[in-house]
């Protein structure tokens, strides 16, 4: 698997102009405002583009410049579903420092197999580890469904409590070259249970949930938050050094990470995609595909066809 730092390395060797410039990094901050859309079951705007965090350690120095970035140019989820205890003490303590606690939307994950008292138990966990007094959104982990419906019940108390703001489940899509259903326990809890959001893989190169789970979020009023934006890092291996189409200019995509956001984002049942980085440069880059003109579904069908052709 190849991440983004060894395909803009490979990319410039092949002298393509994907690097990320003194004048690219300028034209990002001066672009625009980062687009906001509602959480369905409620009305609140959240930006589009958002910032996950996960298992592995990180620079206390550079954490908190990353999320400083997140913050000052207009981003506000930050997600720690994938990072775990490690991923929450460690932001938890770079928000504070930074004393912008309060202008993150923190979402965090809850996966208990056990009685009511132990997922409360490790919740209560996470407000400590994240030094908050109230969480935005807590995602159940899926895992079997008996143990969902016990998550989710202490989940719905702690709402009412007003200690917890949205409550979701997230599944991770099987690989594409696996020959099994797609999360259908995921769409059962989608049909059968009230939540404000979901989690599943979306990009331009893994577009499975386009089948059923983002129209189905649509039809329930579900808000997505869309993980793996960049296809767990394969899309990069996919593009190579093949250059950015000068029709991606149409939609104000200025690098591939860009346009692959926009892909995502352009869909209208996603609320977040989130994308994980801890280089602040980089995030940069991913808030500007959150800026300026999306495409349409014809410009999306050619992007789709366009890297499916890469293949």
């Amino acid at each position: 698997m190849i991440d983004r730092r060894e395909f803009l390395g490979l990319s410039l060797g092949a002298g393509a102009t994907l690097a990320l410039t003194p004048d690219l990094l300028r034209a990002l901050e001066q672009s625009g405002k980062l687009i906001q859309r509602a959480i369905p079951s409620s009305g609140e705007m959240l930006p589009v583009i958002g910032l996950g965090r996960g298992s592995r350690p990180a620079d206390p120095a550079a954490l908190k410049e990353v999320l400083k970035t997140l913050v000052d140019h207009g981003g506000r989820l930050l997600d720690t579903v994938h990072g775990g205890a490690q991923a929450q003490e460690a932001t938890g303590t770079a928000a504070t420092e930074l004393g912008i606690q309060s202008k993150i939307f923190w979402s965090t994950p809850v996966s208990v197999a056990g009685d009511p008292a132990a997922v409360k138990a490790q919740i209560e966990a996470s407000f400590a580890r994240l030094k908050v007094p109230k969480i935005d959104l807590v995602m159940v982990i899926a895992i079997s469904t008996a143990e969902i419906a016990t998550n989710l019940s202490v989940l719905r108390e702690m709402k009412k409590e007003g200690r917890i703001r949205y409550i979701g489940v997230t599944d991770l899509l099987p690989p594409p070259n696996m020959k099994v259903p797609v999360v259908p326990n995921l769409e059962s809890l989608m049909r059968n249970e009230p939540l404000d959001f979901v989690g599943f893989d979306y990009s331009a190169g893994d577009r499975r949930a386009e089948q059923t789970l983002l129209p189905l979020a649509q039809e329930r009023k579900i808000g997505v938050l869309a993980y793996f934006s960049f296809d767990r890092g394969r899309i990069f291996k996919r593009v190579g050094t093949t250059p950015l189409p000068e029709w991606a200019a149409e939609f104000d995509a200025k690098t591939w990470p860009q346009f692959f956001l926009k892909y995502v984002i352009s869909h209208p049942a996603v609320t977040v995609a989130r994308t994980g980085t801890s280089n602040p440069q980089h995030l940069l880059e991913n808030i500007g595909g959150g800026i300026g003109r999306l495409p349409n579904e014809a410009t999306r069908k050619r992007m789709a066809a366009f890297v499916d052709s890469l293949t």
